[in-house]
């Protein structure tokens, strides 16, 4: 079997930094949460192996579509310590986040959709806002947007007992 040369397998932060698109200092930063390793030379500076920019690749993705740095790195603590990941591997990933990104798609496209009418406009007026919310029953529901982010129908209705406590009832 061919012998791969070491400097093919270890790459320098500003090669890494260069071809993942990202700073040295975000290598820095994600090795001080454990997403990724290096080691160190005799002359104490870093190397990164080259499977590296396949699992910053996955980061910057994961984050893209809004994954916390926590939740990726949950998942690449799963990943085999040696060796590559699988695409068995990804796939138990993909698996795991499918329901999280279905939600994240569906309030995306809420957002695409109900923006220019709901929040787009700036009107601030129940009287004609197609939307208005009259006593503000969307308000018990928590700050932001509750009908931008949430399903068209209130996410939140108030029974006696609750609404005397001023707390509000969510849906289930």
């Amino acid at each position: 079997m061919p012998q791969v040369h070491e400097d093919i397998i270890w790459l320098k932060p500003g090669q890494v930094a260069a071809r993942a698109g990202v700073a040295v200092s975000a290598l820095h930063y994600y090795e001080s949460l454990g997403l990724i390793r290096s080691r160190r030379t005799g002359g104490n500076r870093r190397e990164y192996r080259r499977e590296t920019l396949r699992v910053l690749a996955f980061i910057r993705a994961s984050q893209r579509v809004g994954i916390s740095l926590d939740r990726i790195k949950e998942a690449l603590d799963k990943l085999p310590e040696q060796g590559l990941p699988t695409k068995k591997d990804w796939s138990r990933i993909s698996r795991e986040w499918r329901d999280d990104l279905n939600d994240r798609i569906e309030h995306l496209t809420a957002l695409r959709d109900r923006f220019s009418n709901c929040i787009g406009c700036g009107c601030l007026s129940l009287e004609s806002c197609p939307y208005s919310n009259p006593d503000d029953v969307l308000g018990a529901g928590g700050p932001g947007a509750q009908r931008l982010l949430r399903s068209p129908r209130p996410a939140v209705s108030t029974d006696s007992s609750s609404a005397a406590a001023g707390e509000p009832r969510r849906r289930t």
